[in-house]
């Protein structure tokens, strides 16, 4: 592979950037700068805050987090594999080392569902 191929994705990139910066600076320049009570107040879920903010929070909490986090690597792992496997050849080693990658990674999964970790109460 040459750098030439990756031109179309450095392009992508500085357009995504750019477009993002020009939003930001119009939403900058043309949004009021006029504070308030109202908007100066910590806002939380709808309601007052009742608590200290350094409340106990569930376990739980964390552990979907966890779970959101491994599995969203999952599919960060995915997509350049699928994109190099037609280089790497259907039936390769890249092929059963990524099956090999999922069934770790579906067996997690059962063991998390099996032991609840999912359900939320």
């Amino acid at each position: 592979m040459s750098l030439e191929t990756y031109v179309p994705i450095l392009m992508f990139m500085v357009v995504a950037l750019a477009f993002g910066g020009v939003l930001l600076l119009v939403g900058w320049l043309v949004s009021p700068d006029k504070p308030n009570a109202a908007k100066l107040s910590p806002y939380e879920c709808g309601f007052e805050a009742f608590e200290d903010a350094r409340m106990r929070f569930d376990v739980r909490y964390y552990l979907v987090a966890i779970l959101f986090i491994l599995f969203d690597l999952e599919i960060a792992f995915l997509f350049p594999w699928a994109v190099a496997l037609m280089d790497l050849g259907p039936w390769s080693a890249g092929f059963w080392a990524m099956m090999v990658f999922l069934g770790i990674l579906t067996v997690g999964f059962i063991y998390e569902w099996k032991r609840g970790a999912l359900d939320w109460e």
